[in-house]
């Protein structure tokens, strides 16, 4: 009897590429050398992307080739401060939804990376800022890169004006502050003799325990574990 082999299909070569890629950008990385000035934190600009990977991929036969799948272009207005006047300009605000096709020169093999770049320009640059910020966060995903081992949309912040909607949204701030009527508010849940009392208290309330989320995270949450454990008592459950 002839003993058959058994043949294992090699992997398609894309995804040997890619990790060969992950694994000596995992022990250089990245580093947040960029700056926004605005808000002060520390970022990774397209850059240093583009430098740390040109080399790599030529190195282990990848091409990355982009494609814009639809792009959507807003006006905002942006208001700054020169010599204690406030002045208004134009922004224009992109968002790109991109498809990046990460393809092996060996054998063809082909793996698509989806993502979204959203950027802010006062001049012809938004665009282009939008689409570095869809390269450089599909990197970042793809190839895992690490930290450490005015073409970025991460370096300036914008102060826009409100939008007519957002103008319009009423203050949900209550009259005696957001503490008292939190506290109120989980003695009513407390108290709540029913599901259905609990259901057309949380409608009545609905809007300002959404705002609240953005006020005090921890007291959003408290609201939530409340009518929880209400809920739990009321269906004769015991609550964790």
């Amino acid at each position: 009897m002839n003993a058959q082999a058994n043949i294992v299909a090699a992997p398609p070569a894309v995804y040997s590429a890619i990790a060969a890629i992950q694994g000596e950008l995992a022990k250089v990385g990245i580093s947040k050398d960029g700056v926004n000035e605005q808000q002060k934190y520390r970022f990774r600009g397209i850059d240093q992307v583009y430098g740390a990977l040109s080399p790599l991929l030529a190195k282990h036969g990848l091409c990355v080739l982009p494609r814009i799948v639809s792009r959507d272009m807003r006006e905002r207005v942006s208001i700054k401060e020169y010599n204690g006047t406030k002045r208004e300009s134009v922004l224009f605000y992109v968002t790109v939804e991109a498809e990046f096709d990460f393809v092996a020169t060996s054998d063809g093999s082909t793996h698509t990376v989806r993502t979204f770049g959203e950027a802010m320009d006062s001049g012809d640059k938004a665009t282009n800022k939008a689409m570095s910020a869809a390269y450089k966060y599909a990197a970042f995903m793809a190839f895992a890169i690490p930290t450490e081992g005015d073409n970025d949309a991460d370096e300036t912040t914008h102060d826009v004006r409100p939008t007519e909607a957002q103008a319009d949204a009423p203050d949900m701030t209550p009259k005696g502050g957001w503490g008292d009527w939190a506290t109120l508010l989980l003695e009513t849940i407390a108290s709540s003799p029913s599901n259905d009392a609990l259901d057309k208290l949380r409608d009545n309330e609905k809007q300002r325990i959404n705002a609240s989320k953005k006020e005090d995270a921890t007291m959003y949450k408290a609201i939530g574990d409340a009518f929880k454990a209400r809920r739990a008592v009321l269906d004769d459950e015991i609550p964790y």
